[in-house]
């Protein structure tokens, strides 16, 4: 069976992820000039707390990326826009009003672009709606930003034309009101995911989440086509999850957890990886063989996966302070950033 397959709509939310990374650093840099440039001492502190929200958001994004798990490149025509953009903000010419008036217009096409990916991920594939859930937190606080922004091109455009600021009457309100609900409800519906630096538990608990939602997928399709798309992601994501763990993880945690448990681990993934393999040489056509080899493949990943989320995620809590899970969820993360780069250029 061919793990080559890469489903085209799942390659395009690939290419749109990739996009809306490089808007998200590009946004960043925005931001940090606008900010060195602002006259008024109120815009400056609006400012400010944006561009933490933004900095906070790029690991966001950087860490959706790596739960898809398909490495792109943001496409050529994004790419000529940012240069463009970026040369019309540096040009002669515009005011402070008008550069805001650009990077609320470019806030806009960031939020929209984050939303039409959540809508796509949920037309194409319950796994991925799974990886991307954290995107919540970038496109609520997007769209937060946004009537931030409108409230600041009032005070910015009045205080140019006149000297003087305008009257905050109700829209003022009304923006001050759906800014904060837009943050509180991205914050209640990504239930604590809207950090920079997830702990190591919270990244594998989100790898196995989007496992389990695959299994169920291959469960309730009889399309042999669906079968391979979904069987060839389940491929990739069990196999980068696996070496990143054994890379970083396993090592980091064997003194407290105990040669033992850990070899254990290591064990159960390696059989694992067998049954990987034994299932890609089966035709999707094999219909019973191949359901009954998956359903092998899922209670022995369900077995794995209990362990994991009990007692390892246990003695990693007893054993490491908040600064040293998140240390080593960057490092998963960038491991297997890696390892899924390594893959594509593989199956080139």
């Amino acid at each position: 069976m061919a793990t080559t397959i890469d489903d085209t709509k799942r390659l395009a939310i690939g290419e749109r992820l990739a996009d809306l990374l490089a808007f998200q650093k590009f946004v960043i840099s925005n931001d940090q000039k606008l900010l060195a440039d602002c006259p008024y001492e109120d815009i400056r502190e609006r400012l400010q707390n944006m561009l933490e929200d933004d900095q906070k958001n790029l690991g966001i994004v950087e860490t959706v990326i790596v739960q898809y798990g398909i490495q792109s490149e943001s496409n050529d025509a994004t790419k000529k826009f940012l240069q463009q953009f970026e040369q019309m903000m540096a040009g002669e010419g515009l005011s402070y009003y008008q550069r805001l008036i650009q990077h609320e217009l470019l806030k806009h096409g960031q939020a929209m672009s984050g939303i039409v990916i959540h809508k796509a991920a949920q037309v194409v594939g319950a796994d991925i709606e799974v990886a991307i859930g954290p995107l919540n937190t970038v496109n609520f606080e997007g769209r937060a930003h946004q009537e931030q922004l409108k409230g600041m091109l009032e005070l910015v455009g009045v205080r140019e034309m006149t000297g003087k600021d305008p009257d905050q009457g109700l829209w003022a309100r009304v923006q001050d009101a759906i800014a904060a609900f837009s943050g509180v409800a991205g914050s209640v519906m990504t239930q604590n995911t809207d950090k920079e630096d997830m702990n190591i538990q919270t990244l594998i608990r989100l790898d196995h989440n989007k496992v389990n939602t695959i299994f169920t997928e291959i469960g309730a399709t009889k399309d042999p086509q669906k079968l391979q798309e979904y069987f060839a992601q389940l491929y990739k994501d069990l196999l980068a999850h696996a070496q990143a763990e054994e890379e970083i993880v396993y090592p980091r945690v064997r003194s407290f957890y105990g040669d033992d448990n850990t070899q254990e681990l290591f064990d159960e993934q390696k059989e694992m990886k067998r049954m990987l393999d034994e299932i890609k040489s089966i035709d999707t056509a094999s219909a019973d063989e191949f359901r009954s080899k998956v359903k092998q493949l899922m209670e022995a990943v369900g077995d794995h996966i209990r362990q994991e989320e009990s007692t390892m995620f246990a003695a990693i809590d007893k054993n490491c302070n908040d600064s040293q899970k998140e240390q080593m969820a960057t490092e998963f993360k960038a491991a297997k950033k890696k390892i899924q780069e390594e893959m594509a250029a593989s199956m080139k």
